[in-house]
Protein backbone atom coordinates (compact mmCIF):
# COMPACT_ATOMS: atom_id res chain seq x y z
CA UNK A 1 0.00 0.00 0.00
CA UNK A 2 1.15 3.84 -0.20
CA UNK A 3 2.81 5.34 2.38
CA UNK A 4 -0.17 7.44 4.11
CA UNK A 5 2.53 10.57 4.47
CA UNK A 6 2.82 10.78 0.69
CA UNK A 7 0.92 14.24 -0.65
CA UNK A 8 -0.35 14.47 -3.93
CA UNK A 9 2.74 16.97 -4.92
CA UNK A 10 5.62 14.50 -3.67
CA UNK A 11 4.33 11.94 -6.06
CA UNK A 12 3.73 13.94 -9.24
CA UNK A 13 7.45 15.64 -8.71
CA UNK A 14 9.08 12.13 -8.47
CA UNK A 15 6.76 11.12 -11.46
CA UNK A 16 8.98 14.03 -13.05
CA UNK A 17 6.01 16.84 -13.61
CA UNK A 18 7.17 20.18 -13.37
CA UNK A 19 6.05 22.74 -10.49
CA UNK A 20 4.47 25.37 -13.62
CA UNK A 21 2.68 22.06 -14.61
CA UNK A 22 1.55 21.68 -11.02
CA UNK A 23 -0.13 25.09 -11.00
CA UNK A 24 -1.83 25.06 -14.47
CA UNK A 25 -3.18 22.11 -12.82
CA UNK A 26 -4.20 23.65 -9.38
CA UNK A 27 -5.91 26.62 -11.74
CA UNK A 28 -7.74 24.80 -14.15
CA UNK A 29 -9.44 22.55 -11.35
CA UNK A 30 -10.48 25.45 -9.64
CA UNK A 31 -11.84 26.82 -12.43
CA UNK A 32 -13.38 23.73 -12.99
CA UNK A 33 -15.29 24.03 -9.75
CA UNK A 34 -16.62 27.66 -10.52
CA UNK A 35 -13.60 29.04 -7.31
CA UNK A 36 -12.05 32.61 -7.76
CA UNK A 37 -8.34 32.60 -9.02
CA UNK A 38 -7.37 32.54 -5.30
CA UNK A 39 -8.24 29.32 -4.95
CA UNK A 40 -6.01 27.96 -7.19
CA UNK A 41 -3.32 28.90 -4.54
CA UNK A 42 -4.99 27.08 -2.14
CA UNK A 43 -5.53 23.60 -3.52
CA UNK A 44 -2.00 24.16 -4.25
CA UNK A 45 -1.17 24.46 -0.63
CA UNK A 46 -3.58 21.69 0.10
CA UNK A 47 -2.24 19.08 -2.22
CA UNK A 48 1.46 19.98 -1.38
CA UNK A 49 0.97 19.80 2.30
CA UNK A 50 -1.73 17.82 3.04
CA UNK A 51 -1.57 13.45 2.90
CA UNK A 52 -2.85 11.87 -0.13
CA UNK A 53 -6.72 10.85 0.64
CA UNK A 54 -7.27 6.99 1.35
CA UNK A 55 -9.80 5.13 -0.32
CA UNK A 56 -11.60 1.87 0.01
CA UNK A 57 -13.88 0.67 -3.05
CA UNK A 58 -16.47 -1.64 -3.05
CA UNK A 59 -19.03 -3.35 -5.48
CA UNK A 60 -22.35 -4.33 -5.16
CA UNK A 61 -25.24 -5.08 -7.51
CA UNK A 62 -24.32 -3.40 -10.50
CA UNK A 63 -22.41 -3.46 -13.95
CA UNK A 64 -19.33 -1.94 -13.27
CA UNK A 65 -20.37 1.04 -15.48
CA UNK A 66 -18.99 3.86 -13.18
CA UNK A 67 -15.60 2.20 -12.92
CA UNK A 68 -15.43 2.33 -17.21
CA UNK A 69 -16.81 5.91 -16.83
CA UNK A 70 -14.18 6.74 -13.97
CA UNK A 71 -10.56 5.55 -16.19
CA UNK A 72 -11.92 7.63 -18.84
CA UNK A 73 -11.52 10.75 -17.40
CA UNK A 74 -9.86 13.21 -19.16
CA UNK A 75 -9.36 15.94 -16.87
CA UNK A 76 -7.89 15.27 -14.20
CA UNK A 77 -6.38 12.54 -15.71
CA UNK A 78 -6.95 9.13 -14.61
CA UNK A 79 -3.46 8.22 -13.94
CA UNK A 80 -3.27 11.24 -11.82
CA UNK A 81 -5.96 10.54 -9.80
CA UNK A 82 -5.79 6.97 -8.82
CA UNK A 83 -1.56 7.07 -8.62
CA UNK A 84 -1.42 10.69 -6.81
CA UNK A 85 -3.95 12.29 -5.34
CA UNK A 86 -5.65 9.33 -3.73
CA UNK A 87 -4.31 6.44 -2.08
CA UNK A 88 -6.44 3.87 -3.41
CA UNK A 89 -5.93 0.80 -1.29
CA UNK A 90 -8.82 -1.92 -2.38
CA UNK A 91 -10.38 -2.12 -5.44
CA UNK A 92 -11.18 -5.63 -6.43
CA UNK A 93 -11.91 -4.59 -9.77
CA UNK A 94 -7.92 -3.15 -11.24
CA UNK A 95 -6.34 -4.49 -7.98
CA UNK A 96 -3.80 -6.94 -8.85
CA UNK A 97 -4.30 -9.08 -5.85
CA UNK A 98 -7.44 -11.39 -5.43
CA UNK A 99 -8.90 -13.94 -3.07
CA UNK A 100 -7.23 -14.18 0.37
CA UNK A 101 -4.76 -11.68 0.01
CA UNK A 102 -7.25 -9.15 -1.32
CA UNK A 103 -9.00 -9.73 2.00
CA UNK A 104 -5.82 -9.21 3.90
CA UNK A 105 -5.66 -5.86 2.31
CA UNK A 106 -8.77 -4.96 2.78
CA UNK A 107 -8.70 -5.96 6.35
CA UNK A 108 -5.03 -4.04 6.68
CA UNK A 109 -6.66 -0.86 4.94
CA UNK A 110 -9.56 -0.81 7.32
CA UNK A 111 -7.46 -0.99 10.43
CA UNK A 112 -4.70 1.52 9.39
CA UNK A 113 -6.99 4.50 8.43
CA UNK A 114 -9.63 3.95 10.44
CA UNK A 115 -11.42 7.04 10.56
CA UNK A 116 -9.69 8.34 7.80
CA UNK A 117 -10.54 6.72 5.14
CA UNK A 118 -13.39 7.50 2.50
CA UNK A 119 -15.82 4.25 1.84
CA UNK A 120 -16.62 4.51 -2.40
CA UNK A 121 -19.66 2.27 -2.66
CA UNK A 122 -20.43 0.86 -6.79
CA UNK A 123 -23.72 -0.76 -6.97
CA UNK A 124 -25.87 -1.38 -4.21
CA UNK A 125 -26.52 -4.19 -1.70
CA UNK A 126 -29.92 -6.68 -1.93
CA UNK A 127 -31.74 -7.59 0.77
CA UNK A 128 -33.95 -10.22 0.30
CA UNK A 129 -33.12 -13.51 1.53
CA UNK A 130 -30.62 -12.39 4.18
CA UNK A 131 -28.55 -10.82 1.22
CA UNK A 132 -27.86 -13.76 -0.98
CA UNK A 133 -27.94 -12.43 -4.19
CA UNK A 134 -24.71 -10.21 -3.61
CA UNK A 135 -21.73 -12.53 -2.42
CA UNK A 136 -18.55 -10.98 -1.79
CA UNK A 137 -15.88 -12.75 0.30
CA UNK A 138 -17.76 -15.44 1.01
CA UNK A 139 -20.36 -13.00 2.69
CA UNK A 140 -23.15 -10.87 1.64
CA UNK A 141 -22.54 -8.08 0.17
CA UNK A 142 -24.42 -6.20 2.70
CA UNK A 143 -22.76 -7.19 5.60
CA UNK A 144 -19.56 -5.90 3.77
CA UNK A 145 -20.88 -2.79 2.99
CA UNK A 146 -21.58 -2.19 6.89
CA UNK A 147 -18.85 -3.36 8.13
CA UNK A 148 -16.61 -1.28 6.16
CA UNK A 149 -18.97 1.60 6.56
CA UNK A 150 -18.47 1.56 10.46
CA UNK A 151 -14.81 2.82 10.57
CA UNK A 152 -14.99 5.31 7.42
CA UNK A 153 -15.74 9.19 7.36
CA UNK A 154 -17.69 9.25 5.14
CA UNK A 155 -19.72 6.91 2.25
CA UNK A 156 -19.54 8.25 -1.67
CA UNK A 157 -22.16 6.30 -3.42
CA UNK A 158 -20.91 6.03 -6.89
CA UNK A 159 -24.02 6.35 -9.88
CA UNK A 160 -27.66 5.63 -9.78
CA UNK A 161 -27.46 1.97 -8.43
CA UNK A 162 -25.59 3.28 -4.97
CA UNK A 163 -27.88 6.22 -5.32
CA UNK A 164 -31.22 5.64 -5.95
CA UNK A 165 -31.45 1.69 -6.45
CA UNK A 166 -31.88 1.68 -10.87
CA UNK A 167 -32.47 -1.19 -12.41
CA UNK A 168 -31.93 -3.80 -9.62
CA UNK A 169 -34.30 -1.76 -7.05
CA UNK A 170 -37.06 -1.49 -10.76
CA UNK A 171 -40.41 -3.37 -10.04
CA UNK A 172 -41.25 -6.01 -9.09
CA UNK A 173 -37.40 -5.78 -7.50
CA UNK A 174 -37.02 -9.64 -6.58
CA UNK A 175 -33.57 -9.02 -4.71
CA UNK A 176 -34.85 -6.32 -3.08
CA UNK A 177 -32.53 -4.33 -3.57
CA UNK A 178 -31.96 -1.03 -2.20
CA UNK A 179 -29.24 2.34 -2.30
CA UNK A 180 -27.03 2.37 0.29
CA UNK A 181 -28.70 5.22 2.53
CA UNK A 182 -30.97 2.48 3.10
CA UNK A 183 -28.49 0.31 4.93
CA UNK A 184 -25.97 3.22 5.97
CA UNK A 185 -27.62 6.04 8.07
CA UNK A 186 -24.92 6.84 10.54
CA UNK A 187 -22.29 8.32 7.85
CA UNK A 188 -22.17 11.49 5.84
CA UNK A 189 -23.38 9.95 1.83
CA UNK A 190 -22.52 12.21 -0.94
CA UNK A 191 -24.70 11.01 -4.01
CA UNK A 192 -22.90 11.19 -7.24
CA UNK A 193 -26.17 9.44 -9.66
CA UNK A 194 -26.06 8.88 -12.88
CA UNK A 195 -25.75 5.49 -15.19
CA UNK A 196 -22.97 6.19 -15.37
CA UNK A 197 -22.06 9.45 -14.13
CA UNK A 198 -20.16 11.43 -15.67
CA UNK A 199 -16.38 10.84 -15.33
CA UNK A 200 -15.42 14.49 -14.51
CA UNK A 201 -17.80 14.80 -11.90
CA UNK A 202 -16.46 11.60 -10.49
CA UNK A 203 -12.85 12.59 -10.38
CA UNK A 204 -13.87 16.44 -9.64
CA UNK A 205 -15.36 15.39 -6.70
CA UNK A 206 -12.48 13.10 -5.36
CA UNK A 207 -10.11 16.36 -6.30
CA UNK A 208 -12.61 18.73 -3.80
CA UNK A 209 -12.21 16.14 -1.03
CA UNK A 210 -8.53 15.84 -0.84
CA UNK A 211 -7.79 19.40 -1.62
CA UNK A 212 -10.23 20.77 1.11
CA UNK A 213 -10.64 18.39 3.54
CA UNK A 214 -14.10 18.28 3.57
CA UNK A 215 -17.15 17.18 1.44
CA UNK A 216 -18.75 20.13 -1.14
CA UNK A 217 -21.88 21.45 -0.22
CA UNK A 218 -24.60 19.20 -1.04
CA UNK A 219 -28.44 19.52 -2.21
CA UNK A 220 -31.39 17.93 -0.55
CA UNK A 221 -30.97 14.85 -1.83
CA UNK A 222 -27.30 14.83 -1.02
CA UNK A 223 -26.09 15.59 -4.35
CA UNK A 224 -22.76 17.66 -4.64
CA UNK A 225 -24.29 21.73 -5.98
CA UNK A 226 -21.15 21.95 -7.94
CA UNK A 227 -22.63 19.47 -10.47
CA UNK A 228 -26.21 18.78 -9.30
CA UNK A 229 -27.42 22.36 -8.83
CA UNK A 230 -29.24 22.73 -12.61
CA UNK A 231 -31.09 20.95 -14.89
CA UNK A 232 -29.73 19.46 -18.17
CA UNK A 233 -32.52 21.65 -20.19
CA UNK A 234 -30.95 24.99 -18.09
CA UNK A 235 -27.64 25.02 -20.21
CA UNK A 236 -28.59 22.84 -23.26
CA UNK A 237 -27.79 24.51 -26.44
CA UNK A 238 -31.38 23.23 -28.32
CA UNK A 239 -33.10 25.58 -25.45
CA UNK A 240 -33.91 28.44 -27.21
CA UNK A 241 -35.55 25.82 -30.01
CA UNK A 242 -37.76 25.23 -26.89
CA UNK A 243 -38.85 28.80 -25.86
CA UNK A 244 -39.35 29.06 -29.57
CA UNK A 245 -41.56 26.35 -29.99
CA UNK A 246 -39.56 24.49 -32.40
CA UNK A 247 -39.82 20.72 -31.89
CA UNK A 248 -38.39 17.33 -33.35
CA UNK A 249 -42.15 15.86 -34.05
CA UNK A 250 -40.49 12.26 -35.70
CA UNK A 251 -37.05 10.87 -35.40
CA UNK A 252 -35.01 12.46 -38.27
CA UNK A 253 -37.75 14.42 -39.68
CA UNK A 254 -36.88 17.94 -40.77
CA UNK A 255 -36.74 19.55 -37.42
CA UNK A 256 -34.29 16.70 -35.99
CA UNK A 257 -32.16 17.20 -39.04
CA UNK A 258 -32.49 21.14 -38.11
CA UNK A 259 -31.07 20.40 -34.25
CA UNK A 260 -34.88 21.35 -32.87
CA UNK A 261 -35.78 20.53 -29.30
CA UNK A 262 -36.34 16.73 -28.58
CA UNK A 263 -38.70 18.00 -25.89
CA UNK A 264 -41.88 15.77 -27.39
CA UNK A 265 -39.72 12.48 -28.23
CA UNK A 266 -39.62 12.20 -24.66
CA UNK A 267 -36.06 14.30 -23.43
CA UNK A 268 -36.39 14.13 -19.68
CA UNK A 269 -33.84 17.22 -19.94
CA UNK A 270 -36.21 19.72 -17.99
CA UNK A 271 -36.73 17.25 -14.71
CA UNK A 272 -33.08 16.10 -15.12
CA UNK A 273 -30.35 17.79 -12.79
CA UNK A 274 -26.89 16.53 -13.90
CA UNK A 275 -23.77 18.51 -15.68
CA UNK A 276 -23.82 16.65 -18.94
CA UNK A 277 -25.03 19.30 -21.01
CA UNK A 278 -22.37 21.93 -19.36
CA UNK A 279 -19.27 19.01 -18.77
CA UNK A 280 -20.63 16.71 -21.35
CA UNK A 281 -18.64 13.28 -22.19
CA UNK A 282 -16.15 11.59 -23.49
CA UNK A 283 -13.43 14.61 -22.46
CA UNK A 284 -16.21 17.15 -23.68
CA UNK A 285 -17.02 15.88 -27.37
CA UNK A 286 -20.42 15.50 -27.11
CA UNK A 287 -23.59 14.39 -25.17
CA UNK A 288 -27.29 12.17 -25.66
CA UNK A 289 -28.85 15.12 -26.48
CA UNK A 290 -25.85 16.68 -29.22
CA UNK A 291 -26.21 13.04 -30.57
CA UNK A 292 -29.63 13.50 -31.49
CA UNK A 293 -31.24 11.53 -28.82
CA UNK A 294 -33.43 13.13 -26.03
CA UNK A 295 -32.05 12.39 -22.23
CA UNK A 296 -33.33 9.09 -20.15
CA UNK A 297 -33.51 11.06 -17.09
CA UNK A 298 -30.61 8.55 -15.70
CA UNK A 299 -29.54 10.72 -12.60
CA UNK A 300 -33.08 10.71 -11.28
CA UNK A 301 -34.88 8.66 -8.57
CA UNK A 302 -37.03 5.33 -10.35
CA UNK A 303 -36.53 6.54 -13.70
CA UNK A 304 -36.94 2.87 -14.54
CA UNK A 305 -40.15 3.13 -13.37
CA UNK A 306 -41.68 6.01 -14.62
CA UNK A 307 -42.71 4.76 -18.14
CA UNK A 308 -41.06 4.60 -21.80
CA UNK A 309 -38.23 6.64 -22.03
CA UNK A 310 -40.06 7.91 -25.08
CA UNK A 311 -43.19 9.62 -23.39
CA UNK A 312 -43.57 12.74 -23.45
CA UNK A 313 -43.11 14.96 -20.08
CA UNK A 314 -47.00 16.07 -19.39
CA UNK A 315 -46.30 17.92 -16.38
CA UNK A 316 -43.89 20.63 -18.26
CA UNK A 317 -45.27 24.23 -19.11
CA UNK A 318 -43.40 25.81 -22.17
CA UNK A 319 -43.15 29.07 -20.67
CA UNK A 320 -41.63 29.41 -16.75
CA UNK A 321 -39.51 26.41 -16.94
CA UNK A 322 -36.32 28.28 -15.28
CA UNK A 323 -38.02 28.68 -12.22
CA UNK A 324 -36.75 27.12 -9.39
CA UNK A 325 -38.67 25.05 -6.77
CA UNK A 326 -38.52 28.14 -4.83
CA UNK A 327 -40.25 30.48 -6.63
CA UNK A 328 -42.60 27.74 -7.83
CA UNK A 329 -43.92 27.53 -4.55
CA UNK A 330 -43.99 31.46 -3.73
CA UNK A 331 -46.03 31.74 -6.97
CA UNK A 332 -48.52 28.99 -5.76
CA UNK A 333 -49.13 31.05 -2.65
CA UNK A 334 -49.37 33.96 -4.85
CA UNK A 335 -51.82 32.33 -7.02
CA UNK A 336 -54.07 31.67 -3.11
CA UNK A 337 -53.44 35.17 -2.25
CA UNK A 338 -54.81 36.47 -5.21
CA UNK A 339 -57.72 33.86 -5.38
CA UNK A 340 -58.73 35.06 -2.13
CA UNK A 341 -58.17 38.70 -3.26
CA UNK A 342 -60.41 38.36 -6.48
CA UNK A 343 -63.12 36.42 -4.16
CA UNK A 344 -63.22 39.50 -2.54
CA UNK A 345 -63.05 41.97 -4.68
CA UNK A 346 -66.09 40.33 -6.50
CA UNK A 347 -67.84 40.15 -3.37
CA UNK A 348 -67.46 44.09 -3.20
CA UNK A 349 -67.98 44.81 -6.61
CA UNK A 350 -71.48 43.04 -5.81
CA UNK A 351 -72.10 45.20 -2.57
CA UNK A 352 -71.92 48.15 -4.38
CA UNK A 353 -73.83 47.02 -7.12
CA UNK A 354 -76.82 46.21 -5.29
CA UNK A 355 -77.04 49.22 -2.79
CA UNK A 356 -78.54 51.36 -5.02
CA UNK A 357 -81.31 49.36 -5.49
CA UNK A 358 -81.78 49.10 -1.76
CA UNK A 359 -82.03 52.65 -1.45
CA UNK A 360 -84.34 53.19 -4.35
CA UNK A 361 -86.62 50.66 -2.99
CA UNK A 362 -86.54 52.60 0.52
CA UNK A 363 -87.53 55.52 -0.79
CA UNK A 364 -90.29 54.19 -3.24
CA UNK A 365 -94.00 54.34 -1.40
CA UNK A 366 -95.19 51.46 0.10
Amino acid sequence: MSGATETFYSVIRRQGITRRSFHKFCSLTASSFGLGPLAASRIANALETKPRMPVIWLHGLECTCCSESFIRSAHPLIKDVLLSMISLDYDDMIMAAAGHQAEAILEEARLRYKGRYVLAVEGNPPLNEGGMFCIDGGKPFVERLRWMAESSMAVIAWGTCASWGCVQAAKPNPTGAVPIDKVITDKPIVKVPGCPPIAEVMTGLVTFITTFGRLPELDRQGRPKMFYSERIHDKCYRRSHFDAGQFVEAWDDECARKGYCLYKMGCKGPTTYNACSALRWNGGVSFPIQSGHGCFGCSEDGFWDKGSFYDRLTTIQQFGIEKNADQIGMAAAGAVGLTVAAHAAITAVKRLTHKPDRAVRKDKPT
